[in-house]
């Protein structure tokens, strides 16, 4: 028989020249009896049989999968190392992965009990003691990340200013031993060692915790360390090593990332360290998540949180050559999108990534999305007080693009002056801000419109073109948006209008999430009621925060009642 192990939901099969039957049992029987116990109900498999027949058993391991075939008890010491190993090195498995393995233990013992002697007996004994430790494990959370989570709320509730939490998974990085807190120059010109291996990195040995390196890069490959910081060019495979010239040579500190080309990469997104921190925040409130490495819709698809605002705003990170291709399903499967220009630079030619990124926030915004800038853009600001004159124009070129919001990484996580980065960067949106041309961005935006989707998306949409239509020609400056999810809000803030767009809804998660919304200020009101309760309500709650004066005219968005599935209403007010 054969066992199968995935980690986390899948919503497809794929079993190619075998035929399945499901019985009642939940046991998936292949055509040449082989059978695999499905352990939790309604989840099915999503495999390629012959990919799975000629992996090694580290392979199918590393992709959340146990496969072993019965013939002399042979699961016995690849279980056992697979368990002892990860155990060893304190890695984190997904519960999931555990407690089907465990599962798996007790079907072994059930089927197998006529061929076992007492040893083997002993030995799924053992294995089950692991697994319930390394599962107690698992389900912790991650103690360090949630308390700088509960930090911020604190904060930003102390200081009665509304912050966005935006959790990113790291997803399937690859990553060099580490270089140490002062860096080691790799110099241009020279020649190195790429090993496999999780030990310290120098000038002369890189060690990559990627088991498949020897196999996936080949020689002619450039393999990228950081964020295009050092480029090398493989020129020789040994049996253990790669050797390599170095391309472009850079500093390289602590553990920087390693570029493997997507479509040869063998981790999964998420991977199984991901869904046990998503578990973690989901648990606390986090008000989005960034999804790392993302291919296809089906990668946002597989991550199973609920639909935002009930769960947290999903954000596909576009970084690989395949989700470019695969955008229109991504945007569509994804509540925001972010711009990731460090990966998707060395999947893509740099003369490329421009008109890459100006064309994905394109799409986004058309989509109705918000969509975030991201990487590199005050590189130089990790040590230095002033960014560059190309960096201050690469973030007002970001703004001019149409990008919902702009973000800082290394800049503020290990920069010298993280306060300082953050008012420069803000400095130089704001004035780029000044600038846009927004009104001749939604005169463009109105011939992208989104009527090709469903009926209450589009009327939406009309009803939010009205609207900026409206300020343009009647002077309005402030549009009260009242929406339960935070489409309608979205959908308003498309257009980019020189209006302030107040985002009102009765529900808490809908109201942080809007914070990643371009020139919205989120405001949360009390219970719903009738239309004409809730346009007094947010009238009123404007007027008291200072938003709107007495006798100023503010447009209205909202849904004519409470069984209203799209925004049908736009009203012209005076503020009494």
């Amino acid at each position: 028989f054969t066992w199968l192990v995935l980690d986390g939901p899948v919503d497809a099969i794929w079993i190619e020249n075998m035929n399945t039957v499901m019985d009642d049992n939940r046991i998936l029987t292949l055509a040449n009896n082989d059978r695999i116990p499905m352990l939790r109900p309604n989840v099915t498999l999503h495999f390629e049989v012959e990919d799975l027949r000629n992996a090694s058993p580290a392979t199918v391991s590393r992709a959340g999968i146990i496969y072993v075939s019965e013939a002399d008890l042979g699961w016995k010491p690849y279980v056992e190392s697979w368990l002892a190993g990860r155990a060893k090195d304190g890695e984190r498995l997904s519960p999931l992965v555990l407690k089907y393995a465990k599962g798996l233990l007790e079907f072994v013992r059930i089927e197998c009990k006529s061929k076992m002697n007492i040893a083997d007996i002993s030995l799924i004994t053992s294995f089950s003691k692991l697994l319930d430790a390394l599962l107690e494990q698992a389900e912790s959370p991650d103690d360090e990340g949630l308390e700088r989570f509960h930090r911020i709320r604190k904060v930003s509730e102390e200081e009665g200013h509304r912050v966005g939490i935006l959790v990113d998974l790291p997803g399937p990085k690859v990553r060099a031993g580490n270089f140490g807190e002062a860096g080691v120059d790799v110099p241009t010109g020279s020649s190195i060692e790429l090993r496999v291996g999780e030990a310290g990195s120098s000038a002369d040995v890189i060690e990559v915790d990627y088991e498949f390196l020897m196999r996936d890069i080949q020689v002619g490959d450039r393999v990228t360390i950081g964020d295009g910081g050092a480029v090398l060019e493989v020129t020789d495979k040994k049996a253990d090593k790669m050797l390599a010239n170095v391309v472009a040579g850079s500093k390289l500190r602590g553990r920087p990332g390693v570029h493997i080309p997507s479509d040869r990469l063998q981790i999964p997104t998420p991977t199984p360290e991901d869904f046990v921190a998503l578990d973690a925040f989901v648990d606390a409130g986090v008000d989005m998540v960034a999804v790392s490495f993302v291919r296809s819709a089906h990668d946002m698809r597989r991550v199973g949180t609920e639909p935002h605002p009930r769960g947290p705003l999903l954000v596909a990170k576009i970084e690989t050559r395949a989700a470019v291709d695969n955008l229109p399903g991504i945007i569509e499967a994804s509540g925001a999108v972010m711009v990731a220009r460090g990966d998707l630079g060395n999947e893509c030619s740099l003369e490329d990534l421009p008109h890459l990124q100006k064309d994905i926030i394109r799409q986004c915004i058309a989509g109705g999305r918000p969509v975030i800038t991201a990487t590199q853009m005050l590189e130089s600001m990790v040590t230095s007080l002033a960014p560059t004159r190309a960096e201050t124009s690469d973030v007002a070129n970001a703004v001019f693009d149409g990008s919902s919001a702009v973000m800082l990484s290394g800049e503020t996580a290990v920069g010298a002056d993280p306060t300082n980065v953050v008012r420069t960067m803000s400095r130089i949106a704001r004035r780029a801000d000044e600038e846009m041309d927004y009104p001749g961005w939604a005169r463009r935006l109105a011939e992208m419109r989104m009527t090709d989707r469903s009926e209450s998306t589009s009327v939406t949409d009309a009803m939010t073109m009205a609207a900026w239509r409206a300020t343009q020609e009647l002077g309005v400056q402030n549009v009260l948006c009242i929406s339960g999810s935070g489409f309608t809000v979205r959908s308003m803030a498309r257009f980019r209008p020189e209006a302030n767009i107040l985002g009102f809804s009765v529900n808490e998660a809908t109201v942080q999430q809007l914070t990643l919304s371009w020139g919205t200020t989120p405001m949360l009101m009390g219970k719903g009621g009738t239309n004409e309760e809730m346009v007094a309500e947010a009238m009123r709650l404007a007027k008291s925060a200072g938003h709107i004066r007495p006798g100023e005219l503010v447009g209205v968005l909202a849904g004519s009642d409470s069984r209203a599935q799209a925004t049908n209403v736009l009203r012209i007010e005076r503020v009494p």
